[in-house]
């Protein structure tokens, strides 16, 4: 899953599109290096994040998946956001899934919205909001309570209804940087929720804080936490670099079979 993103402060900023000049020649680039989705967002959820009305998300993302989707038809379009108003516009306009950050807590309506529009959804494990998530990290026992938080959220979605579900954890969003990879190390505990799990850990603060190092310089360790996460049970990998992140997938296959 390739990442695009519609804002001036995401953290890594070659992952930032501005403005339509190089967005349709950057998704090209993604689908030829092997790309399955794209995921678009016009709100950073980096920890302490600018506020983004909804006008203003909509403004950044809707003109931007029309154009996508006019360039490439077929191409699978996953829209980045945590409002259901958002989410319902972008479906019409053409994504085919949803990925919500905060795991249906920010918007009352998000769930009853994918389970009408039967669209595969993304449930990440958050708590609080981007501007707070960084205090709300201590748990009485991090594997065990961020499942059960999933899971009471996956019983919710089954009653409505909803047919695709994919798993995130949530590396990054109330998590320390220790915590991030105990996730990862125990990411098979996951499947006994019984639906794909999606991991994005690319470029972030996990990776360059230990390294001493800039989120430009990341990539080598990001692949590092790939293999580790596909070995580990990920299907999913929700990335900056469409090419090495196909390229893990391929050799950690080969160490699978």
């Amino acid at each position: 899953m390739g990442i695009i993103n519609f804002t001036p402060d995401s953290f890594y900023t070659e992952s930032r599109v501005l403005d339509f000049s190089n967005l349709l020649s950057k998704i090209e680039l993604m689908v030829q290096e092997g790309a399955t989705f794209i995921d678009i967002g016009a709100y950073s959820s980096r920890p302490g994040a600018a506020i983004v009305s909804i006008e203003d998300e909509k403004q950044r993302l809707l003109p931007a998946l029309e154009s996508i989707v006019k360039e490439f038809p077929e191409l699978l379009i996953s829209v980045d956001t945590f409002r259901s108003k958002i989410a319902a516009e972008a479906i019409d306009r053409g994504a085919c899934m949803v990925n919500d950050i905060s795991g249906g807590n920010l918007d009352a309506d998000m769930f009853a919205l994918v389970a009408k529009k039967q669209v595969p959804y993304i449930l990440m494990h958050m708590r609080g909001t981007p501007q707070t998530m960084n205090s709300l990290n201590s748990y009485d026992h991090l594997i065990l309570d961020t499942i059960s938080e999933l899971q009471q959220k996956v019983k919710t979605l089954n009653n409505l209804g909803l047919n695709d579900l994919i798993i995130d954890p949530g590396l990054g969003f109330a998590k320390d940087l220790n915590q991030n990879y105990e996730i990862v190390k125990h990411l098979k505990s996951f499947e006994c929720l019984g639906h794909p799990l999606l991991i994005g850990a690319s470029r972030k603060s996990m990776i360059y804080k230990h390294l001493n190092i800039s989120p430009e310089e990341a990539l080598n360790g990001s692949t590092v936490v790939h293999t580790a996460s596909l070995l580990n049970g990920a299907s999913i990998l929700r990335v900056h670099d469409v090419k090495a992140a196909v390229e893990a997938v391929k050799i950690t296959n080969l160490l699978k079979n």
